[in-house]
């Protein structure tokens, strides 16, 4: 039976939540798009992104409550502090300031420094639609790569491996990182924009955008995709990355838009089957904030002698 006609809690048999489960993500995001780039028109960037990213939040939050994609990721994990710890310093660059005065605010100081830099191969004279989407497509490639070698290299994964704790997805967890993690996936994008002389409203565009789309493919929330998903990094695409299976939790690398994992064969989906439920890590990953920040930084012996006293504290 396909995923798309088997959702829970009945909602095949419900008219309006079957048709809010096609709308809601495509809707969500032309909703945001739409409100910051009337910020960006009217010289307001910062205020309407926020108020899209809390309209987005409110949203969300209501939709995960109608019409979860898991009825058994609605119980706590007890990790909501955590979750919470790990976006505020995570993001120190990214999160925290989309959330409560914009990364788009922080650029703004570097913005006079960037505009009178060699302005390099960049199309300037395109219409900013096609600079940021062409902005979006280049920056996703180093993303690409920062994720896949964040699952593929032992010293990266020390540090992906705190967002892959999580047993449930929503909201909260979105910004679950390591500051280390966010800090690599950051340069690295900008550096391309940057090195190639696009102009700081286009980084501000990525930032919006994987703002968006990335509390978006951590919610709980029953959705449908189609042919989005073969485009977009869309929640169902996610949950099959977050999956213990390695034969489809190393896959779907793609940030935003899916065209390198399309390109470099990591691309993976099975609509007539949903996503799993059980997900996690196999390996041990402590349950407080303070340990988890510091867990990448620790040798074996040490792992293992924290993870004996844990253990024990908890039998």
């Amino acid at each position: 039976m396909s995923a798309e006609n088997n959702a829970i809690g009945g909602i095949s048999s419900d008219g309006l939540k079957y048709a809010v489960s096609w709308i809601s993500w495509p809707a969500l995001f032309v909703i945001c798009m739409m409100i910051t780039g009337f910020g960006f028109a009217h010289g307001q960037p910062v205020l309407f992104f926020n108020i899209s990213y809390v309209f987005l939040i409110i949203a969300l939050y209501a939709l995960e409550v109608y019409m979860p994609h898991e009825n058994l990721w609605r119980e706590s994990d007890g990790q909501f502090w955590q979750d919470l710890g790990h976006t505020l310093s995570s993001k120190g660059t990214v999160q925290l300031i989309v959330m409560f005065s914009g990364l788009i605010g922080l650029t703004e100081f570097i913005k006079p420094v960037a505009e009178h830099v060699d302005h390099g191969i960049w199309p300037r004279h395109w219409p900013m639609a096609m600079q940021a989407t062409m902005g979006i497509v280049i920056a996703e490639l180093p993303l690409y790569w920062a994720h896949r070698l964040g699952h593929t290299w032992p010293f990266m994964w020390r540090f992906h491996a705190v967002h892959h704790s999580v047993q449930k997805l929503w909201i909260v967890n979105t910004g679950r990182f390591h500051f280390m993690d966010s800090l690599i996936k950051i340069v690295a994008s900008m550096a391309i924009l940057m090195t190639l002389g696009a102009p700081m409203e286009v980084v501000h565009w990525l930032m919006a955008v994987t703002a968006f789309i990335g509390i978006m493919t951590h919610c709980n929330v029953e959705m449908r995709f189609g042919f989005l998903s073969w485009w977009f990094n869309t929640p169902e695409l996610h949950r099959w990355h977050h999956s213990m299976d390695l034969r489809e939790g190393d896959k779907n690398y793609c940030e935003n838009v899916m065209i390198w994992d399309h390109v470099f064969g990591t691309y993976f989906r099975q609509s007539w089957r949903r996503p799993p439920s059980q997900i996690g890590i196999k390996a041990y990953m402590p349950t407080k904030f303070k340990e988890q920040l510091l867990w990448p930084f620790l040798t074996t012996a040490h792992k293992e002698r924290i993870e004996a006293r844990n253990k024990a504290v908890n039998t």
